[in-house]
């Protein structure tokens, strides 16, 4: 049986301070804080990994925190909303408590049958909670004021705006194996049956629509997930047949990755389920150590030193 593409493994962004970030989307959002780490290719700044209990595939939002960085702008080229399933009903819960925390966000509305809140983190990042019209069945992670009943379950959808679908449409249809569920004015729904969360990108075509601009408050790329390194290396010859150019297969500790630009310009991974979170913390601690990569162990103490607290 051929290699199949399990829907998303996590999206990676880009925020400024690095406390407010991780006071949002842990104490806002209610997301468990799976790894504290730094950027492979620039250690003096954080990798932050938010998600479920052991960090699952399609549960994981990664941000690179640079304290400085301009904001950014949406535009064409770009994963431009990332969507979180959430119960039926939990809507009115989450708008008093954007009211609360001064979150940005706008009144629910619909979307391929299904409502959707969307809103702001503090970097102006846009998201959206959605109430899925198939059954999510994944266990959330859950805080003392974050209950089951209204916590985020993982990802829905990642929305990819573009100045012409087609050739990004080939790659999720043609190499990932994604099908075509229904489409409105402008915005296509592609699905992969392979998993029941985190299965859909949506594809937004706007021709005139200027190129968007990656920096605060912006998407860096989204990762889909094969279950181990045979699959990846499948699907990374098959991305060269198709006229890619796909990175060597790259070792991120928690995962191996392929990086590729997609013909749109949004920056695409493909990420594998091993080894796991779990590789250098027990999962009653994740989160709770700053995890170096081995090429950056010999930096820990001039890194502990510098980088800001987080806490």
């Amino acid at each position: 049986m051929e290699p199949r593409i399990l829907g998303l493994h996590h999206v990676t962004a880009i925020a400024g301070n690095a406390q407010r970030n991780y006071d949002f989307y842990t104490k806002v959002l209610g997301l468990r804080f799976v790894k504290k780490t730094v950027n492979f290719d620039d250690p003096g700044t954080y990798h932050f990994y938010f998600g479920d209990e052991t960090g699952s595939a399609g549960t994981i939002l990664t941000f690179f925190p640079w304290e400085h960085i301009t904001p950014g702008r949406r535009g064409t080229g770009q994963a431009t909303e990332i969507g979180y399933s959430v119960p039926a009903g939990s809507f009115d819960f989450w708008m008093k408590r954007f009211e609360a925390h001064g979150v940005t966000y706008n009144k629910p509305s619909e979307k391929f049958g299904e409502q959707y809140l969307t809103f702001l983190d503090p970097d102006g990042l846009k998201l959206e909670l959605i109430v899925s019209k198939t059954e999510d069945t994944r266990t959330p992670w859950t805080t003392a004021e974050v209950g089951a009943d209204v916590a985020t379950k993982g990802f829905h959808t990642v929305t990819l705006t573009l100045a012409s679908i087609k050739a990004t449409a080939e790659i999720l249809t043609d190499v990932f194996g994604y099908t075509l569920l229904e489409s409105h004015v402008n915005r296509y729904r592609y699905v992969t049956d392979t998993v029941q969360g985190a299965a859909y990108i949506d594809l937004v075509e706007v021709p005139g629509e200027a190129r968007s601009v990656t920096a605060g408050g912006s998407v860096h790329h989204i990762a889909f997930r094969v279950k181990d390194d045979e699959a990846e290396l499948y699907f990374r010859k098959k991305l060269i047949e198709k006229g890619m150019q796909p990175t060597p297969q790259i070792d991120r500790d928690y995962f191996h990755s392929v990086y590729f630009r997609e013909p749109g310009g949004v920056l695409f991974e493909i990420a594998t389920e091993n080894p796991g979170f779990t590789v250098d913390e027990p999962l009653a601690e994740l989160g709770t150590h700053l995890m170096l990569p081995q090429q950056h162990e010999r930096l820990r103490s001039r890194l502990e030193a510098s980088l800001p607290p987080i806490g």
